[in-house]
């Protein structure tokens, strides 16, 4: 059970120690008061949730704290529906994006440690993505694997455009779980 202060709380938010308090004595941010002195404390997911209801950027420092989520965005639906069993299987919460606009959405909303991307999608591409990915100060943190049919260029493309791995298509279940391991554990 991780809990915050309000004065860690404050710094996170950039906003008076005061101003916290308020927040938990007004029910906005769900915190809980310690025997004795009485000092509040507040669930890191509970803050989060805070974070979210309000439209504030979530720090980096907690959206990866234990953070198992993995976002799949690719229009094939035979290779989501394998990756989703495979990394489930693996213990991580999975979501799936049939394009590179939902998973711009989905992304900004679910705030998942790694992304899996394809590269070559209807609309948005896989580039673009990436792109919005590294420019967008709330996910820019978050890990990126391309995986894809294209070739050793644009592969490298991807590479210099910010992907932190890159695994060609077709792959095989072990491929894919030492890429996860290797970029969220």
């Amino acid at each position: 059970m991780k809990t915050l202060t309000t004065g860690e709380i404050a710094k996170l938010c950039d906003v008076n120690l005061r101003t916290v308090i308020r927040w938990i004595d007004r029910g906005a941010l769900k915190g809980f008061k310690l025997p004795g002195r009485g000092n509040n404390r507040v669930m890191v997911e509970d803050f989060i949730a805070f974070l979210n209801e309000n439209g504030m950027p979530i720090p980096p420092e907690l959206a990866s704290e234990d953070n198992r989520r993995v976002l799949v965005i690719d229009d094939e639906p035979a290779i989501t529906r394998v990756i989703r069993r495979i990394l489930r299987a693996e213990g991580y919460e999975v979501s799936v994006a049939n394009d590179g606009f939902q998973g711009g959405t989905k992304l900004l909303q679910e705030l998942p440690a790694l992304v899996t991307l394809d590269l070559s999608m209807p609309g948005m591409d896989g580039f673009e993505v990436l792109e919005f990915i590294r420019k967008t100060p709330e996910v820019a943190h978050t890990r990126v694997a391309v995986i894809s049919a294209l070739g050793d260029k644009e592969l490298q493309r991807a590479r210099e455009a910010g992907a932190d791995l890159v695994l060609s298509k077709p792959f095989n279940n072990e491929q894919l779980i030492g890429v996860v391991k290797e970029l969220i554990g």
